[in-house]
């Protein structure tokens, strides 16, 4: 029996989330339609998909089940409606797009563009610094630095090499003498940024002048560690200490005086942000398109 493809959407959402609250705000509805919409489909299936309590929502066996068949049916049906693209003179449908907000900042211009040659196109841009499964999540691509990339996903490079910095405000510089090596970093202060997939700090890291495959890294202090990149910067331009992140985020604020960069001849390099998605994707026209769009 064909069963309501709203109704297993929305229950796609809640199984996801694990709140009919968070599912409801996404899908911008109330949680109370979101519950009868779940109430409705359990009555047609005659079987309990949710456990629900006053504080969780959690997948029965069964729901399990429903939630593992049908992510990649939903995945093809949406796909087949963005590959209609190519018999209008318009490109239509949505892409999920998982990057850090570093690399959504970096390659905005290209994303605007996209935008205004396809109005009718709906991206859904999520920013996150935590190395995620795409596919797990139901992301249709994602977004990170060349090195980042799963082996198992097909690679396209969007960006250039990203080289990094460190940079300290020149109040902070008014007190500090500067670094001329990594190894001075120790008597400074340093601003921390912790990664949320292991709880761990980012680690600094140099490539040698004297050895350039040779990569030095450092361990920030946990004098202030943040995990928000807001509050990084601000930490910086106050004076807080140093920060050690990619030259383009600060290029402006180097420029204008309100940071300087340090340690220039120990900068590392990186290969560029690579859009990334799993070899089995279909290439529909606005997949391919956002693709040849993106590419460097």
């Amino acid at each position: 029996m064909m069963e309501n493809l709203n109704e297993l959407q929305i229950f796609l959402y809640v199984a996801k989330q694990c709140s009919f609250t968070k599912a409801a705000a996404h899908l911008g509805v109330s949680p109370s339609a979101v519950s009868h919409a779940i109430k409705n489909l359990e009555n047609r299936l005659h079987i309990k998909l949710l456990q629900r309590n006053t504080r969780s929502v959690s997948l029965t066996p069964a729901g399990e089940r429903l939630a593992n068949d049908l992510t990649p049916l939903m995945n093809e049906i949406q796909h087949s409606l963005n590959a209609l693209g190519q018999y209008q003179n318009s490109l239509r449908g949505q892409l999920k797009i998982n990057g850090t907000e570093s690399a959504f900042r970096c390659l905005w211009h290209k994303l605007q563009q996209f935008m205004q040659q396809y109005p009718e196109v709906k991206l859904e841009l999520i920013s996150d610094i935590r190395f995620i499964d795409i596919v797990a999540e139901h992301f249709d691509i994602g977004i990170r630095l060349g090195e980042d990339v799963a082996k198992d996903m097909i690679a396209v490079k969007i960006s250039d090499d990203i080289s990094m910095a460190v940079v300290g405000s020149p109040s902070y510089f008014a007190k500090h003498n500067k670094p001329l090596t990594p190894a001075d970093l120790i008597t400074h202060q340093t601003i921390a940024l912790r990664l949320p997939t292991y709880g761990g700090l980012l680690s600094w890291e140099f490539l040698d002048p004297q050895q350039l495959n040779k990569i030095i890294k450092v361990q920030p202090s946990d004098s202030l560690v943040t995990n928000s990149t807001a509050i990084f910067y601000q930490a910086a331009l106050s004076g807080q200490g140093l920060i050690w992140t990619m030259q383009k985020n600060v290029i402006d604020d180097i420029k204008s005086g309100r940071l300087i960069e340090v340690l220039q001849d120990w900068r590392m390099v990186y290969q560029g942000y690579h859009l990334y998605y799993p070899n089995r994707r279909v290439n529909d026209a606005l997949f391919t398109e956002f693709i040849e769009a993106m590419r460097l």
